[in-house]
């Protein structure tokens, strides 16, 4: 089922929560929506399911204007973050109740519910009552009834957040797969980067309750439109700073400078953006070369996080390893120019 958001804006009182948007989501395609805390991810999926009515604009599912439809009404089913089941419902009737509404007989419902318990790894506990169930359980409960559901839109709003890191890593990689057979519209809603590119489809990217950007996952990651869209698309934040153009070379400082490609020396000399994503600035390698002062400096599992300040910004490197570094001390950096992200007076991407 195609989902379409035509000038659709959401006011509570004088605050903004969805500045207008239009966006268009195709039939059995898994969606992203990618943006900080705040960003209008929540919003805009309660938008799509009926459970708001926006301020203004129109929502259309399947060709008909549902606008003023009710969720009762609609072939939808939504997971939270924050799981919700049913207390005095076993596991299996948790998982069974929309069957049960729908009027499936026992057969089929049972057919379904111990498909879907078994991907999920509930089928163990299918006599238990969530309340001796862990949380990371319960969200599994509550993404089975959705799956079970096979509603034609399916709004995932952050649903792994709360499961332990092995069985998050397995659900990505399975949840595009559950659905792919399904030609259910999957909206999947996160604050991390990193998981939108592990989920692929489409993202798009959300900032302060404005649509950025909307494309293939890999595309809009390797060429955001805008350096607002790379500034979403990066945890940790992207390095930006403001370069000048001088023919064929770019100067970050008057000691730090590298040779442009070729589609951007024929730009006209002036001032520039770059945005440098923090695992291609690396202690060591080839490239340009550069010093940066540490500020904050954190080792994570096999991983080496320092934020230094380099020729006055503040930047992030992101390296493989363990380095020693220490507050205060000033030490040489790398990365590839080959590797920057150009953008004009405007922030708009300049290819290159």
């Amino acid at each position: 089922m195609s989902i379409e958001l035509k000038n659709v804006s959401l006011r509570v009182g004088a605050v903004n929560y969805i500045y207008e948007t239009s966006l268009a989501l195709e039939p059995g395609q898994f969606n992203i929506l990618l943006g900080t805390t705040l960003s209008g991810k929540t919003s805009l999926m309660r938008l799509m399911a009926g459970l708001e009515k926006p301020s203004s604009g129109e929502i259309w599912a399947g060709g008909e204007n549902v606008t003023a439809v009710p969720v009762q009404k609609r072939s939808v089913a939504m997971v939270y973050q924050a799981f919700i089941n049913y207390p005095s419902f076993n596991v299996f009737d948790n998982i069974a109740s929309p069957l049960k509404v729908a009027g499936l007989d026992k057969i089929e419902i049972r057919n379904k519910v111990e498909k879907f318990a078994e991907v999920l790894k509930l089928s163990p506990l299918l006599k238990r009552l969530p309340s001796e169930l862990s949380g990371g359980q319960q969200q599994r409960i509550a993404l089975a009834r959705a799956l079970v559901k096979g509603a034609d839109l399916v709004l995932l709003d952050e649903p792994l957040a709360n499961l332990d890191y092995k069985l998050r890593e397995e659900l990505r990689d399975e949840l595009p797969k559950l659905f792919a057979d399904t030609g259910a519209t999957v909206v999947y809603a996160t604050s991390e980067p990193l998981e939108a590119l592990m989920l692929g489809g489409y993202t798009a990217t959300l900032s302060e309750g404005r649509l950025v950007e909307l494309g293939k996952t890999a595309e809009i990651y390797r060429k955001p439109a805008t350096l607002e869209c790379a500034r979403v698309f990066s945890d940790p934040p992207v390095n930006t700073a403001t370069i000048e153009k001088r023919q064929n070379l770019a100067f970050l400082s008057d000691t730090v400078s590298w040779k442009v490609p070729e589609s951007f020396a024929s730009m006209p000399d002036g001032q520039y953006q770059i945005g440098l994503r923090p695992h291609h600035l690396l202690p060591e390698g080839d490239g340009v070369k550069l010093e940066g002062e540490v500020q904050i400096a954190e080792i994570n599992g096999s991983e080496s996080i320092v934020r230094v300040v380099v020729e006055g910004n503040s930047w992030v490197s992101e390296s493989r390893g363990i380095h020693a570094y220490q507050f205060g001390e000033k030490s040489s950096f790398v990365f590839d120019p080959r590797r920057c992200l150009y953008f004009d007076p405007q922030q708009r991407l300049i290819e290159v």
